[in-house]
């Protein structure tokens, strides 16, 4: 177990995973020291398991060079910060050997596939940062700019009382029953299907956005397409296809969470609706630099939904990017996540989301899961968290 000590050298970074995610991740690596000011970091590894593909990833994405054991990795002297986009079934022995390792720790949401795993993983997160060592959870749709405005605005009082939230995560990227059987559709490795891949990020949104935990869950799961085709023939799909969810929080607010994976025609759209006695925000991730906001403290004559475009420098994390008018995307989300993280870690202060918050959209999702699978309305959450 080591504590990181002040160097004056750029700090090393490893990636563990070089798919979808580590694609993504590795974007943000290569490209946030371009426009914000951060601490001077080296790409120095990339780690996955076949040693041809992650050598060619490498390559593409900007790593110094490549590896097939992270076990290794984690342990090398020149690695400060460890960044796993690995599946959830492998993240909790990754995050704990890191931290122990006295290594910083990205990791990608969920936090893991069960509780137990969760929680074993903020006890470390918990001692490492008592040494120093900081970690934080990939939810990267609090990096959106007009999400951000939003919890602003509401942290503000422009809304008032926030009274219910809308959430919706919709994708439809299952909804041919020929798609084949992948990894995220096999309990034992995925942990739950649209639940935890998606509606983590919309439960995240929601006590993000309101600064505030769920007290109650009701909840239900379905499976459409019950097997898939497998490479040895047709096999059984152990997850859920879609999830819905009826939340209430602390303050007394009533949030419904609805997600699927087989909502034809959605590809990736993520839409909020908060509605409080003072105001409303609206917001899609199909339009993500627009924010719809209602001000009912107008005249009633005046009264109206308005488009927000939100590229203007004084919107957050906007002033690093182009002149106003010039939207960004989806990729940008993870260079402010990385921006963030190195902010953390240069000023010693504990980054958020915290596995803290990670642990407590974990415990949402398992008494949705409880909640289906007891067919029952109501599952009574006594948890708290810091920074929840």
């Amino acid at each position: 177990m080591t504590t990181p000590e002040p160097s004056s050298r750029p700090l090393g970074v490893a990636a563990i995973g070089y798919a979808f995610m580590g694609k993504a991740h590795s974007n943000a690596w290569r490209n946030v020291a371009a426009f914000f000011d951060v601490p001077a970091i080296e790409q120095k590894v990339l780690v996955g398991r076949d040693a041809a593909q992650v050598a060619e990833a490498a390559a593409r994405y900007g790593w110094a060079e490549s590896a097939t054991d992270w076990r290794a990795v984690v342990e090398r002297e020149d690695i400060d910060i460890v960044d796993i986009c690995a599946p959830g079934w492998m993240h909790a022995e990754i995050a704990i050997a890191a931290l122990e390792a006295g290594k910083h720790v990205l990791v990608e949401k969920p936090l893991a596939n069960t509780i137990a795993e969760a929680k074993a993983m903020t006890e470390a997160a918990a001692a490492a940062r008592a040494r120093g060592v900081q970690s934080m959870i990939g939810f990267n749709y609090r990096r959106v700019p007009a999400l951000a405005l939003a919890k602003e605005l509401i942290a503000e009082g422009r809304l008032g009382t926030v009274r219910h939230v809308r959430a919706a995560y919709l994708q439809d990227w299952l909804a041919d029953a020929e798609s084949p059987m992948t990894w995220r559709l096999r309990k034992d490795t995925a942990g739950s299907g649209a639940l935890g891949d998606i509606a983590s990020h919309a439960i995240d949104q929601v006590m993000y956005l309101l600064g505030d935990s769920v007290t109650e869950v009701s909840g239900r799961l379905h499976t459409f397409v019950t097997t898939r085709p497998g490479p040895a023939g047709p096999e059984e799909v152990t997850v859920d296809d879609a999830a819905w969810a009826t939340l209430t929080l602390t303050s007394g607010a009533i949030a419904s969470v609805e997600v699927s994976r087989m909502a034809m025609g959605r590809k990736n759209s993520l839409t909020l609706e908060i509605y409080g006695d003072k105001g409303s925000l609206l917001f899609d991730l199909e339009n993500l630099n627009e924010l719809g906001f209602l001000d009912a403290t107008l005249p009633v004559r005046e009264q109206g939904f308005r488009r927000i475009l939100v590229n203007e420098a004084e919107h957050p994390y906007l002033a690093a990017w182009w002149p106003q008018g010039h939207i960004i995307g989806w990729e940008h989300t993870f260079t402010h996540q990385i921006r963030d993280f190195l902010a953390a870690i240069a000023n010693g202060t504990a980054p958020s989301p915290s596995f803290e918050e990670g642990l407590a959209v974990q415990q949402v999702l398992a008494a949705v899961e409880e909640s289906a699978n007891a067919k029952s309305s109501l599952v009574t959450l006594h948890t708290t968290s810091e920074g929840a």
